[in-house]
């Protein structure tokens, strides 16, 4: 494992988290998640009306698997394959829904 790995199994308090928290709980610069950011690797939750990003608690377990994931693949071979699995989580729910609508 390597540093941000083992820095994540804290547990930070669940909130939503400024750009510097996200930085200062995992390791990151403040550049590198807004980089993550822009690029799509990570996503905000929403934004303060003084227009600062908000990250809920999902980007920590993100951000680990990413920085994991940078050791055999670039930025945006990392991109796609969580695009891809992304989508392919939003069609098992989708398709479970066409199955069995009526169950809740």
């Amino acid at each position: 494992m390597n540093g941000i790995s083992q820095k994540l199994k804290i547990s930070p308090p669940l909130k939503q988290y400024r750009i510097g928290e996200v930085a200062r709980y995992s390791g990151l610069s403040r550049q590198t998640v807004h980089n993550y950011t822009v690029m799509g690797l990570i996503s905000e939750e929403q934004w303060t009306e003084g227009g600062h990003r908000l990250y809920n608690e999902t980007v920590f377990e993100r951000l680990a698997r990413i920085e994991d994931m940078k050791q055999l693949q670039t930025l945006r071979e990392i991109r796609v394959r969580l695009d891809q699995e992304q989508t392919q989580d939003q069609s098992k729910g989708t398709d479970k829904d066409l199955v069995c609508p009526s169950i809740q």
